[in-house]
């Protein structure tokens, strides 16, 4: 069945899949909820009463989700860089300010998404353009073989 599709057929088949993974992947980025994530470990500066305050509190982010430094993670001293290496720093309403491990940052997610699509799509290209000429190339030797066969049996 795909050998009965023409080369216009075929190109904007991938086109129009393309798009919709493009659609999806933009539509979910902005579905996804942020909150819904978990947080397996807290590190208060005033004391343990406030493990995993902003659950059951208000809280206002003071420093957003960023890496945490090298020291830190060696020496397991904020145990919240442990499992992801990724901090930030809340201010609950009554307990006070605390640490929670969070995801790896998102905008450096995608960028780091976008670039990897943008290198797959160039070499997508290189390689298209590659066949297509390669392509022409063994046809115009086909021909001049059909020619000279043509111009000996005359």
């Amino acid at each position: 069945m795909i050998e009965s599709c023409s080369k216009k057929r075929m190109l904007l088949a991938i086109v129009l899949l393309g798009g919709l993974t493009l659609l999806v992947l933009i539509l979910e980025s902005h579905w996804t909820s942020v909150g819904a994530r978990s947080y397996p470990t807290v590190s208060g500066k005033n004391n343990s009463s406030d493990h995993g305050c902003w659950l059951h509190e208000e809280y206002q982010i003071v420093e957003p989700c960023h890496l945490c430094t090298d020291f830190e993670i060696a020496s397991k001293s904020n145990f919240v860089c442990v499992p992801t290496h990724f901090k930030e720093v809340i201010q609950c309403h009554i307990s006070g300010k605390a640490s929670r491990s969070c995801d790896k940052v998102t905008w450096l997610e995608e960028r780091n998404f976008w670039i990897f699509e943008g290198v797959m799509f160039v070499i997508g290209v290189i390689s298209t353009t590659t066949v297509f000429a390669r392509q022409k190339v063994l046809d115009r030797r086909m021909m001049r073989r059909i020619q000279r066969q043509l111009a000996n049996s005359v």
